[in-house]
């Protein structure tokens, strides 16, 4: 009872110190602007169109609140919705979302992930990175398989990729 007594005690005393003077009492962080945003999504639109495809598309910022929501003339009404949580998704676990669908299926050790509100484990969200730093997530959701929402989202961030190196 001692040992966790001091446990405590430590860890509340850690948590307490203030920052380090070299960290700064602020952060910075890159985040997708609205016109490479818009530009992402036009490019994975795009490539959905030329597959033959009616889609919704939906690009998060590193936060994963929406920033462009494009949604073809066709596309189901569920899409748009469905695309926003792909993006958010991708972006909260910083994983695209076709691999969450396999790590996560039932009887897995990651299956309780499943059940995060707002959470989507289905193929078609994949994170945006720039220099190894998650900048924002576009979902794609429309195309008959996540694997293919997933091709066309991966065309949107090559689109934008010599934009976002730094």
């Amino acid at each position: 009872m001692l040992t966790r007594v001091f446990f405590l005690s430590a860890l509340l005393t850690v948590l307490w110190l203030p920052a380090k003077a070299e960290e700064g009492a602020l952060v910075t962080f890159k985040s997708l602007n609205l016109e490479t945003a818009l530009e992402l999504a036009q490019a994975a639109l795009g490539e959905c169109r030329k597959r033959g495809f009616q889609v919704a598309v939906a690009v998060v910022d590193k936060s994963g609140i929406l920033q462009v929501m494009l949604r073809d003339r066709f596309a189901g009404p569920h899409s748009t919705e469905t695309a926003r949580r792909k993006a958010w998704t991708a972006i909260s676990f910083r994983t695209n979302t076709q691999e969450m669908a396999e790590l996560t299926q039932a009887g897995k050790p990651q299956s309780g992930v499943r059940d995060v509100i707002g959470a989507l484990m289905v193929g078609g969200g994949v994170p945006v990175e720039a220099a190894g730093a998650i900048v924002g997530g576009i979902g794609v959701s429309g195309a008959p398989g996540g694997d293919l929402d997933e091709a066309c989202a991966l065309v949107g961030i090559e689109a934008i990729a010599d934009k976002i190196a730094f």
